[in-house]
């Protein structure tokens, strides 16, 4: 077709997202906030869907699981941590990336996000370049989570990569066992991670690159939040503390 032919009737709008599309669930109380990242989303090639309610949010999560949710936490009702507490507890949400947005920049609250499974934070007001950016890179980590199916025995640990269960205790092959434990992606992930090396010491950088990508902006404490978590789910001999350095998994 001639570069100055018009396009078939049929064909979408050029800035119309291909319904293939990553859908991206973008959850504020605030119009103008919804407005601007959807349009800059879309404009990257993004569908979107907007809810302005803890509660819209969870019902169109789970009627149509994003790719990935960007989740402000100050909202009226049902809060941004109390959201994405219940999508980790979701077991079709629960490997879905979320990206918290956030008015208030004190440690404490960011910890808070991350013990109920938030992927990074940022803050308000946020550049539209780097929230772009972080979006596209959680979405390539999601993606390289989704690799072949691969399972890993250490220990007393049965770690299957196709399901995200962790299984403790010898006791024959995962795939006749009922018993797994299901945790959230990056304790997962970091929890393979650390046992695919058994005995090499990894500094928090190291794991925040691999885990997280190098694209991604979070914070070193977002490492030890994780480790916490999966330490009080499978107890704490796996894992050891390699003080001013990072973690290993114990040999």
């Amino acid at each position: 077709m001639p570069p100055d032919a018009p396009a078939p009737a049929d064909a979408p709008p050029a800035d119309v997202p291909a319904s293939d599309a990553p859908l991206i669930l973008i959850v504020d109380d605030e119009n103008d906030i919804l407005d601007l990242l959807k349009y800059n989303l879309q404009q990257e090639g993004f569908r979107t869907r907007l809810a302005k309610t803890g509660r819209e949010a969870l019902r169109a999560a789970r009627r149509q699981p994003p790719s990935l949710i960007i989740l402000d936490i100050m909202m009226p009702g049902m809060d941004g941590i109390e959201v994405c507490r219940r999508v980790r507890e979701d077991a079709h949400l629960r490997t879905v990336p979320v990206l918290m947005l956030t008015a208030r920049t004190e440690e404490e609250e960011q910890v808070r996000g991350l013990d109920v499974g938030a992927d990074i934070y940022l803050a308000k007001p946020v550049s539209m370049p780097v929230l772009v950016s972080q979006a596209k890179a959680l979405l390539r980590t999601a993606r390289r989570s989704q690799t072949p199916p691969d399972r890993l025995a250490v220990h007393d640990l049965q770690i299957d990569r196709d399901r995200y269960l962790v299984f403790q205790g010898e006791d024959g092959n995962p795939e006749n066992r009922d018993d797994g434990m299901k945790l959230p992606r990056k304790e997962f992930e970091l929890l393979y991670f650390l046992a695919s090396h058994p005995g090499k010491v990894f500094s928090r950088q190291e794991i925040l690159d691999d885990v997280w990508g190098e694209e991604v902006y979070v914070v070193d404490r977002t490492v030890d939040v994780h480790v916490r978590k999966i330490r009080e789910k499978l107890g704490s001999d796996y894992i050891e503390t390699i003080k001013g350095v990072g973690y290993k998994f114990r040999e």
